[in-house]
């Protein structure tokens, strides 16, 4: 194949994500979630949930599109539910995630204290998609987050970066390539596998004691390249890839935070492990 159509299919996907991400309406972005759903700061967790539930979206998401399935899927079952928008960078309308991964780890850090003095709660639970999945692990680390943070639930986070296809390697014969990403769009440099950020991050160990961590994978995946680099090493750890869940789950990175409900059932799962129950196929009908 010629080096420029092997260029091609990885910034087609990059294009895709992106649109499919912001498709849903321009007007969702500037929208709040409903107060009788979720960021409603009247909530008050209940005996049965103790613990509320911050969503942190992936790049180029924001804090309603990324979240109108599984935000109510939560709220339905009793949990209260919170989103936050990060990641922004001046002049960038509609496209979060972009901001360097510290700072954005530093408004999920402002965000989770909102959260936890609305409801008074002493922590919090976590589920992130992609970028979303991996980011909090920063603030988990470096922030003092592991003390107010009782899970994390990736749904295909690129914990220890991506290659996208194979792109970033191609970076190198594009001079000026990486520097234009880093300057323009630090959050897209960070989550590059082996970027300063990646090492910093994974260095001395993949999580941190008192955390209870989720993976939730897809063989699938076209934008967190290999797919298992989402996984992580350590205690309190589980890996698992959606197609061992259900083999005709066809879900690809997208989908899996957006739209798959066998996913969503095995975070369920992760929230309330005293009360999980199996994930299947047939939990699409859950």
């Amino acid at each position: 194949m010629l080096p420029w159509r092997r260029l091609l299919r990885p910034l087609a996907v990059l294009t895709l994500t992106a649109a499919a991400l912001v498709a849903p309406t321009g007007a969702a972005q500037a929208a709040s979630a409903p107060s009788s759903g979720w960021n409603n700061w009247s909530c008050k967790p209940s005996a049965a949930h103790p613990r509320p539930v911050v969503l942190v979206h992936g790049t180029f998401g924001n804090s309603v599109d990324n979240w109108l399935g599984l935000a109510p899927y939560l709220v339905h079952r009793g949990y209260c539910v919170y989103s936050l928008d990060y990641g922004q960078l001046p002049g960038v309308p509609f496209f979060n995630g972009l901001g360097p991964l510290d700072k954005s780890a530093g408004q999920l850090d402002v965000f989770v204290d909102k959260v936890l003095a609305a409801t008074g709660s002493a922590k919090t639970d976590i589920i992130g998609h992609s970028q979303g999945g991996m980011m909090p692990r920063y603030y988990l680390k470096f922030l003092g987050g592991a003390e107010k943070v009782n899970a994390l639930v990736g749904l295909a986070p690129d914990n220890h970066g991506t290659t996208l296809l194979g792109f970033t390697k191609l970076l190198p014969y594009f001079p000026g390539a990486e520097d234009l990403i880093s300057t323009a769009t630090p959050g897209l440099a960070d989550q590059i596998a082996g970027s300063a950020f990646q090492q910093k991050l994974n260095a001395g160990g993949d999580t941190v004691p008192g955390v209870k961590y989720t993976v939730i994978a897809t063989q699938y995946d076209e934008v967190v390249t290999p797919y298992r680099s989402a996984f992580l090493n350590g205690p309190n750890v589980r890996n698992v890839v959606l197609q061992d869940l259900c083999v005709l789950d066809l879900s690809e990175h997208v989908a899996i935070g957006l739209t798959d409900r066998i996913a969503w059932h095995e975070a369920l799962n992760a929230l309330d492990p005293a009360h999980a129950e199996r994930t299947t196929c047939a939990s699409v009908f859950d």
